[in-house]
């Protein structure tokens, strides 16, 4: 399954890809639309083989995992081999 991250909501003050808490997102393949925490959406894309997207046609944007060596794991966008910030860019819930 593949997903398009559409809204996100931060978990305090700072705008940043570690500072989400929840995502909101639609179904690529039948245009549900749910939301998911950062747990669930980090372990879906490194344990479930799930693909996750910023934007759409020429402006889509892949969604990767970081894993930092402190703190929790997070979800931050990449394209053409840079990791970029195209989550915190995206309007909150």
């Amino acid at each position: 399954m593949a997903i398009e991250i559409t809204h996100v909501r931060f978990g305090g003050t700072k705008k940043t890809e570690d500072e989400i808490v929840r995502y909101k997102w639609r179904s690529l393949e039948d245009g549900e639309v749910n939301e998911s925490n950062k747990p669930t959406l980090v372990d879906w894309i490194d344990n479930k083989n799930g693909k996750a997207y910023v934007g759409s046609g020429s402006q889509r944007v892949s969604v990767g995992t970081v894993h930092p060596a402190s703190g929790k794991p997070y979800l931050k966008t990449y394209a053409d081999g840079v990791w970029t910030n195209n989550l915190v860019n995206l309007p909150t819930f």
